[in-house]
C-alpha cells in the first residue's frame, strides 16, 4: 500500500522527468498532450530486449521508415523483416515480431490490458507491463534492470539478484502511481540509465537522494548485489564458406527455431564443447584459413574454423548471386566470418593460386 513517502518520491521522480526526460524516437514527450502510438512502443519495447538504447535506435527508424504501420509490418514478407533485423541479435524476436504483427493487424489493433498484451507471441511480463503502461497508462508494473538497481539502492536491499527479484517488485509497486503510470515508468528507466547507473552513480543531482536509503549507508555503488555466475562454456564448430566463379556465395537457411533461426547463414558443422568433426556440404576443396572466429552468445562462447573453397557452376546448393548479396544483411556471427574469410577467396582468384 502506497503511503505519504511513496506519494512524494513519485511525484518527485515525475517532476524531475518533465524537466530532463530523454529524446527517443519512440517517445511521446512529457507535456506534450500526444497520444503514444503502441505500434511504436510495442516495436521499441521488443527491439529493446536485452539490447541497448543506442543499439536500437538506427534499427527502429528503418523499421517504421519502412513499415510505419502494424499493417505494413504484417504484411511484409519474413526474409525482408530477418534481413533488416540481421545484426540486432536474439533472432527468436524477429520471428515473434512477424507472428505478433499479424495477429495484431487481423485484430484490428493491439490489447489495451497488460493480460490481453501477454497473450501476443513474443510479449512476456515485463514487455506487456511496459506496452500497457507506456502505451495506454495503465498502473502497471514496469521492472526492467534499471528499475531494479533503482529500488535496491531506494531501499538499501542487499539481498543478492536473482533472488531479491520479487522484493524489488514490491517496491516498485508501492512507488507506482495511478495518475501517469506510463511517464512515471519511463522516469524510473530513465534515472537509471542516466544517473543512477552501475557505476559511480551520480548520487549529488538524484532528484532521490533525500529519501535514497542506499545513499544515506554509503552503499550506493555496491548495490544490486548480485550471484557470481559461472564461466560459460566453450563451444567448437566449423564453418564453410564457398564462392563460385561467377561470385554467387554459397548459402543455407538455419532451421526456424534455435539460435539464428530463419536466418540466412554458412553452411557448418553442430556447436558442441569438443573439437568438430570435418563435414564440409559438399565436395570440394576446402581448406582452412588460419583465423579462428570467436563469438560470444548468453550461454556460451563460439570458438569457429573457417573453411573456404571456389566451387564449380554446376555445384549443387543454396547460392546467394552476387547482385543480390549484401554481408550487412547476415547475423553478426555470419558477418564476421565472411569478413575474415572473404580476402582469402579474392586473393586467390585474383593469382590463380592456391588459398593460404
Amino acid at each position: 500500500m502506497r503511503d505519504t513517502q511513496d506519494s512524494e518520491i513519485s511525484a518527485l521522480l515525475l517532476a524531475w522527468y518533465d524537466r530532463h526526460a530523454r529524446a527517443l524516437p519512440w517517445r511521446v514527450p512529457p507535456g506534450s498532450g500526444q497520444k503514444p502510438d503502441p505500434y511504436r512502443i510495442w516495436l521499441s519495447e521488443v527491439m529493446l530486449q536485452q539490447t541497448t538504447v543506442a543499439a536500437v535506435k538506427s534499427y527502429f527508424h528503418a523499421f517504421t521508415t519502412r513499415w510505419p504501420r502494424v499493417q505494413d509490418l504484417a504484411a511484409a514478407p519474413d526474409a525482408d523483416v530477418m534481413a533488416a533485423w540481421a545484426g540486432l541479435g536474439y533472432y527468436a524476436r524477429a520471428r515473434n515480431l512477424l507472428k505478433c504483427a499479424r495477429l495484431v493487424a487481423a485484430a484490428g489493433g493491439f490489447p489495451t490490458t497488460r493480460q490481453g498484451l501477454q497473450m501476443l507471441p513474443g510479449i512476456g511480463p515485463y514487455t506487456s507491463a511496459a506496452i500497457a503502461a507506456i502505451a495506454f497508462d495503465a498502473p502497471e508494473v514496469v521492472v526492467d534492470g534499471n528499475v531494479e538497481r533503482v529500488m535496491a539502492r531506494l531501499f538499501d536491499e542487499h539481498t543478492p539478484l536473482p533472488v531479491a527479484k520479487p522484493i524489488l517488485t514490491a517496491y516498485a509497486a508501492r512507488l507506482t502511481p495511478h495518475a501517469r503510470p506510463g511517464d512515471y515508468a519511463q522516469a524510473v528507466m530513465d534515472l537509471g540509465a542516466t544517473l543512477c547507473t552501475p557505476r559511480n552513480p551520480a548520487c549529488g543531482i538524484c532528484p532521490l537522494r533525500t529519501p535514497c536509503a542506499a545513499r544515506a549507508a554509503g552503499t550506493a555503488a555496491s548495490l544490486p548485489r548480485k550471484i557470481r555466475a559461472g564461466a560459460k562454456p566453450i563451444r567448437q564448430g566449423i564453418a564453410y564458406l564457398g564462392l563460385r566463379a561467377d561470385g554467387a556465395w554459397l548459402m543455407e537457411r538455419r532451421p526456424p527455431h534455435g539460435l539464428l533461426g530463419g536466418m540466412l547463414g554458412w553452411p557448418g558443422t553442430d556447436w558442441a564443447e569438443g573439437a568438430p568433426q570435418d563435414s564440409p556440404p559438399l565436395a570440394a576443396d576446402w581448406r582452412p584459413i588460419a583465423a579462428e572466429l570467436r563469438h560470444t552468445f548468453t550461454h556460451f562462447h563460439l570458438r569457429l574454423a573457417l573453411h573456404v573453397a571456389h566451387l564449380p557452376q554446376t555445384a549443387p546448393g543454396l547460392f546467394i548471386p552476387q547482385a543480390q548479396f549484401d554481408p550487412r544483411t547476415l547475423p553478426t556471427l555470419m558477418r564476421k566470418a565472411h569478413a575474415l574469410a572473404a580476402p582469402h577467396l579474392a586473393q586467390a582468384q585474383a593469382a590463380r593460386a592456391p588459398i593460404a
